[in-house]
């Protein structure tokens, strides 16, 4: 078992607790997705391809990376970039707990979920019903870590394109 320390809560966990939490117990226990996915290709070609005017190339804060910084008027706006709406909540809570870390070390900031793909963006900013969400899913992520075996698998619309399908379904 994990003990707690052994892993941060990141937003990638964040993310992958609201599609599949089989992924939340790999990438906690460092099993690695297959990198020559074909899929983990073009998400990578279109962080790193979009909205360069904008971009300052993934800004490190602690144990979060983001996508997009910039000023807007008076506030600190944060970009995520994703390859399409498909999985829009866990979209709006990996950039909800990113706003809350930067408000964890005082810095007010607003973000946008930028789907470059589709040419739309969606505005999301952090409420006290988002802020009590990610607590419940921090709660829950913990307690998948500390399993000693991943959750049980489950057929879900997202195995299809899944760079872990290989090793849930082979």
């Amino acid at each position: 078992m994990l003990s707690e320390n052994e892993f941060n809560l990141t937003g990638t966990l964040i993310w992958y607790y609201y599609c599949c939490p089989r992924e939340v117990w790999l990438m906690v226990h460092q099993i690695n997705a297959d990198q020559d996915d074909g899929n983990m290709d073009l998400g990578r070609f279109i962080h790193e391809n979009t909205y360069n005017r904008d971009k300052q190339k993934e800004i490190s804060i602690g144990h979060i990376k983001l996508d997009i910084v910039r000023q807007d008027r008076d506030k600190l706006v944060i970009g995520e970039v994703k390859k399409s709406s498909k999985y829009l909540q866990s979209a709006r809570m990996q950039l909800a707990f990113y706003l809350r870390e930067l408000k964890d070390r005082g810095i007010d900031a607003k973000g946008e979920l930028l789907f470059p793909k589709e040419k739309r963006k969606e505005e999301v900013e952090l409420t006290p019903e988002l802020e009590h969400e990610l607590d419940v899913a921090a709660l829950e992520i913990e307690s998948i870590a500390q399993q000693d075996t991943p959750p049980l698998l489950r057929k879900i619309p997202l195995c299809r394109n899944c760079a872990y399908k290989e090793f849930c379904w082979a």
